[in-house]
């Protein structure tokens, strides 16, 4: 697909990538570790702690090691109910999502494995803190999903509670367009396979002949990517698609696939009954972010917590 709205992303998205040296979370990381918390029989370490805190500061939040315990804990609940349910996101999602903060900040994910490095914080660390931030809303939504759906008696409620109109919004077609660029030569050959895609928006013939078209580069690759919703566009395509009409492209962007943009095939305002609630339930979401976290996330980890053994030394 085209990139999903990670948490992580958010979560660090005022990262001082020039300042993270000043910390010294390398020096904490580094100290003797020793166990602190045991959760379940898994072991939080003062390493891992340290690395945890290290991070919090990346992250400007205050909090210290009481801070940095308290998510340790939460993630080794969370991480072991994800294993138990078979909802983990793989490690190639991990790594495209490390790469896609890497290109969001202007790194490579080499410079910026260094830079976590340097922190304190580590790679590992921080993948590890990626993988449980993708997958425990899969595992949520996998939980509560069936329950969050609306019926059609609410659907009815809620349009009636509108004046009667199903809720319209924009419905789009898009295809995808990657100048790809493989991993080893991402440093290299990004800038001119950049130039490359700019230069090609304004030759893009259309979605039906976008197959010969791509015939003319070398490695482009095209998807189809279906309907999609207003509602449902990445954040981080939202504005480009939407500054881009009918039968245009998007510009670029550079991914960790290579360079992208998206083709308009169609688009059209609908009122349907799919759509409406797919408008009702982003409103929904919209208002759960303004007053805190998922509160199905909260109940579920509040079970585990009631379960669980945990041990401070």
């Amino acid at each position: 697909m085209m990139g999903g709205k990670f948490s992580i992303v958010r979560a660090i998205a005022t990262l001082a990538l020039a300042g993270v040296l000043s910390f010294g979370g390398a020096v904490a990381a580094k100290a003797a570790s020793e166990v602190k918390v045991i959760v379940n029989n898994t072991v939080i370490t003062s390493g891992d702690i340290a690395k945890r805190v290290a991070f919090l500061r990346l992250q400007r939040q205050g909090g210290g090691a009481a801070e940095a315990k308290k998510q340790l804990i939460d993630e080794v609940l969370k991480r072991a109910e994800i294993a138990r349910v078979q909802q983990s996101v793989s490690t190639q999602e991990v790594d495209a999502a490390f790469a896609r903060f890497a290109a969001g900040n202007k790194l490579s994910p080499e410079q910026l494995g260094k830079i976590l490095d340097q922190a304190g914080v580590g790679v590992e660390h921080f993948k590890q803190y990626i993988a449980v931030q993708m997958s425990w809303p899969r595992l949520v939504n996998f939980r509560y999903g069936g329950a969050n759906r609306l019926a059609g008696g609410d659907l009815v409620k809620r349009m009636m509670e509108g004046g009667g109109d199903k809720p319209v919004t924009t419905e789009y077609f898009l295809q995808q367009v990657i100048f790809v660029i493989p991993a080893s030569k991402r440093g290299a050959i990004t800038g001119k396979r950049q130039a490359e895609a700019d230069a090609s928006r304004s030759k893009f013939p259309g979605c039906e002949t976008s197959k010969v078209f791509a015939a003319n580069y070398r490695d482009v690759s095209i998807r189809n990517l279906g309907r999609v919703l207003a509602q449902q566009l990445p954040e981080e395509w939202k504005p480009l698609i939407e500054k881009a009409g009918d039968g245009m492209t998007t510009g670029t962007r550079v991914t960790e696939r290579g360079v992208e943009y998206l083709a308009i095939c169609k688009k059209r305002q609908v009122n349907d009954d799919t759509a409406a609630e797919i408008v009702f339930r982003a409103e929904d979401i919209g208002k759960q972010k303004k007053g805190g976290e998922d509160p199905n996330s909260e109940r579920y980890l509040e079970e585990l917590r009631s379960k669980a053994q945990i041990v401070n030394k």
